[in-house]
């Protein structure tokens, strides 16, 4: 407990002395306010944005996006990585097609995505859960493929069919991997909602900081990223808060010498 309070002390002791610098730096004029704005004026401009009411709207828009882009790229990948990897015929001739898609930069087909699903919502969401399949199919695959053969054996032995097989071994076997992909995925989700704002939307943080950018409020552009950071670093520590709680029988323990 005495770690863990010291751990915390010292990451509020280094960001102190980060912000402390920057704003040292920045009223310096080592670098010009359009370049480096200090904190201060990030600040500032952060309690007006929220005290104008002129943020709260395009945050709840791609809050929304984030969260129902993530959850349908999570069901997607889970359900194409689960057949992909315990049907091995359907891994052969799919899963080159889903690489084979990968590979194409969100950035360039985000705009067929704009003019299938419109300027709204809807094709935020989409290109958000495209970012996020990826990484929950690997780890879904992943884990399923590394199931303990051993246990396999001792389950067919046992007479248990392959779906009571699944769902007391390898579904519980594969939470921890699987949980690695959806804290990756977690970050993708918000990267993936940004990318289809900045190519075209009509609200969202994206929007916003196009907008900002465009009057060169250099405070207020970063003002959003630091409310953007934090949506993504809730959404993680929400992911993270889960998987702690259902892969309980793996925790690492802290060593602590007193």
């Amino acid at each position: 407990m005495a770690s863990l309070s010291s751990d915390k002390l010292k990451h509020i002791l280094f960001f102190a002395i980060f912000v402390a610098f920057w704003e040292a730096i920045a009223r310096g004029g080592v670098l010009p306010p359009i370049v480096l704005p200090a904190p201060s004026a990030i600040a500032v401009r952060l309690y007006e944005l929220f005290r104008g009411d002129e943020i709260q709207s395009h945050l709840m828009t791609t809050t929304v996006e984030v969260i129902a882009g993530y959850a349908l790229g999570v069901a997607a990948g889970f359900a194409f990585g689960a057949i992909v990897a315990l049907v091995p015929a359907f891994e052969k001739f799919f899963y080159p097609y889903i690489v084979a898609l990968q590979t194409v930069p969100k950035v360039a087909i985000a705009p067929l995505f704009l003019i299938w699903f419109g300027y709204g919502i809807t094709s935020k969401i989409v290109i958000a859960a495209l970012v996020c399949f990826f990484p929950v199919l690997v780890s879904v695959m992943s884990a399923f493929h590394t199931t303990d053969r051993d246990q396999l054996d001792m389950m067919k032995a046992f007479g248990a069919s392959r779906w009571q097989t699944f769902v007391h071994l390898r579904a519980y076997a594969a939470l921890p991997t699987i949980f690695a992909g959806l804290e990756i995925a977690s970050v993708f989700a918000v990267i993936g909602a940004l990318v289809g704002e900045f190519v075209g939307a009509q609200a969202g943080l994206g929007y916003l900081i196009a907008s900002l950018n465009f009057n060169i409020d250099v405070p207020g552009v970063f003002a959003v990223l630091i409310v953007l950071s934090a949506l993504g670093s809730v959404l993680h520590a929400t992911v993270c808060f889960i998987g702690r709680r259902s892969v309980f029988w793996i925790r690492s323990e802290r060593i602590t010498i007193v």
